[in-house]
């Protein structure tokens, strides 16, 4: 991959956010945390008053049905979520978030916003602003030439 590419610095951003937040994540009898269960418990905290099932997952965050059943028994495996039948639909299972996964996610949330700051020091909100149209920009871009509408939830903007 070209260095100088501006995907190959997103990468390199993103691997470094990872490394700051992520060491230890969940370590205990349960295991570590990966990056995608920590965005469907995000997503599943972000949202407390809708019921959640794991097609909501695969739209949502974008991955395939097989990627998020394997996550999701690795998650169940670890006590994170648990599944209840959906009474009207018994193959479908809402997805219900444990106590461990809660104070997880508070915990790395302290976390996040620290690298956040550490990351944004000495670049003016002006700057924030200019990247963050860029990228929305680029998203938009590869989503028109693409087609996939399902890369970005315009909601989360």
């Amino acid at each position: 991959m070209n260095t100088n590419s501006i995907f190959y610095s997103i990468k390199e951003l993103e691997k470094h956010i990872i490394k700051s937040i992520m060491p230890n994540c969940l370590d205990g009898s349960y295991g570590k945390a990966t990056p995608t269960q920590i965005r469907i418990i995000g997503y599943i905290l972000d949202n407390p008053n809708v019921d959640i099932y794991q097609k909501d997952l695969e739209s949502k965050l974008n991955l395939s049905r097989a990627t998020i059943s394997d996550v999701l028994q690795r998650m169940e495996k670890k006590e994170l979520i648990r599944r209840d039948i959906n009474p009207q639909d018994i193959r479908s299972k809402k997805i219900i978030l444990g106590d461990k996964a809660k104070n997880f996610f508070e915990e790395k949330t302290k976390d996040f916003i620290k690298i956040e700051n550490i990351a944004l020091k000495d670049i003016s909100k002006e700057d924030i602003e200019n990247f963050k149209k860029v990228l929305n920009k680029m998203i938009d871009n590869i989503d028109s030439e693409v087609g996939d509408k399902n890369v970005r939830n315009k909601e989360d903007n």
